[in-house]
């Protein structure tokens, strides 16, 4: 028996990290999402959210912030709620950033990284940066709508060298 596809909904984005070194600076990492508008979906990103903000319409919410990496299991989490985001966008994309405060630090210099994408209770993609080790961000996940409105999700990560802005403002080029 077959079944029809209604893609994927709604999305949690989870990310942990240990906490640095007693003495050292906070590690902070950060989920970044690019919503693209379907007009143009290679253009400039319609709107971010980040860092304790949501999507002007509260289809995107990133319901936990940490600053540190401290607790146990996933850290910081977002929530894409994609089969209520607007027609009038088809793309959006997903990355993690650290924030450079002091020395500049990559994936490789933090402990214990790693990325889990969910619907619901299944996992649709985990990964734990050891391929982008020297770099300051990463994309993550790109979901694209369809011409029937289904969502599908490309999930690959991709490093970035670079502070929090400068990725954030180029994530989701055609360059990227």
């Amino acid at each position: 028996m077959s079944s029809v596809s209604k893609g994927i909904r709604k999305v949690q984005v989870m990310l942990r990290w240990d906490p640095s070194l007693i003495g050292a600076p906070a590690h902070d990492l950060d989920i970044i999402a690019a919503t693209y508008l379907a007009d143009a979906p290679q253009g400039p990103a319609a709107y971010l959210v980040h860092f304790d903000s949501r999507s002007p319409d509260g289809t995107i919410l990133l319901n936990r912030d940490s600053r540190t990496g401290q607790g146990f299991g996933f850290d910081e989490v977002m929530t894409l709620e994609l089969d209520r985001l607007s027609s009038a966008y088809s793309r959006v994309v997903v990355g993690v950033a650290i924030q450079q405060k002091g020395e500049p630090k990559a994936f490789g210099d933090i402990a214990n990284t790693g990325v889990r994408l969910a619907e619901g209770h299944t996992t649709l993609f985990e990964d734990d940066f050891a391929d982008v080790q020297g770099s300051t961000a990463a994309t993550v996940a790109e979901f694209t709508r369809d011409s029937t409105g289904t969502w599908g999700l490309v999930a690959d990560v991709r490093g970035f060298d670079g502070d929090p802005d400068s990725f954030a403002a180029t994530m989701g080029g055609s360059d990227s």
